[in-house]
């Protein structure tokens, strides 16, 4: 699922919350996912790459 236009350099995949949102970013030239996490409330949000069991980068493929 794309929630972003084509031509843009990452993918809104997923987003959850509207106080605290989560959402998935996918990088459209490497693949590797990101959650990026925010607070309305604190105006603070973090962002990192999505790993595996193992610690290894979730990379969805590229077209």
């Amino acid at each position: 699922m794309r929630l972003t236009q084509q031509g843009e350099r990452f993918d809104l995949v997923s987003s959850q919350g509207s106080v605290n949102v989560r959402q998935v970013i996918v990088d459209r030239k490497t693949g590797v996912n990101y959650l990026l996490a925010s607070s309305s409330l604190t105006s603070g949000c973090g962002l990192t790459v999505l790993v595996d069991a193992e610690g290894r980068p979730i990379v969805t493929p590229v077209d």
